[in-house]
């Protein structure tokens, strides 16, 4: 990016200290985290950070895929101090870019504030097929 920004899914460059922090602090979906949940989710997962020009950590996703079907794309976030730079959607294109190049047939998300911003990248309510999505839940694992 020219700007200073860096998009990388090197796993060897994630600050797991600040996924943990501001997943488990800052989000409306992972309130109280344990670091080994976000740990054990990174590790089996194929994940994206933001990076400034020196080097820190400003945004983070998690793509879960089999590589040859579906991904579903979650824990997305960039940091406040930089929000309204565009660094979610460069993002997200990044990562669309990806599971293009994959050739999945679908990708799928969850957000309750930011729907918008995936409408843009042609993201649409699931009424579309006429199935009925469903989901078992545990609560009590954070």
């Amino acid at each position: 990016m020219t700007d200073g920004y860096v998009i990388s899914d090197d796993p060897e460059r994630l600050n797991l200290d600040w996924v943990h922090q501001v997943l488990s602090t800052d989000t409306y979906w992972a309130p109280g985290r344990p670091k080994e949940r976000i740990v054990q989710a990174v590790e089996n997962s194929i994940c994206y950070g933001v990076y400034d020009d020196s080097g820190r950590q400003v945004g983070f996703a998690r793509l879960i895929t089999d590589r040859t079907v579906f991904a579903w794309l979650g824990d997305v976030y960039i940091d406040r101090a930089v929000r309204g730079e565009g660094l979610g959607k460069r993002l997200v294109a990044h990562i669309l870019r990806d599971v293009e190049a994959m050739g999945l047939r679908r990708i799928m998300l969850s957000t309750d504030d930011a729907e918008e911003l995936y409408r843009k990248f042609e993201f649409e309510g699931l009424d579309s097929e006429g199935m009925t999505w469903m989901q078992r839940l545990w609560p009590d694992n954070l």
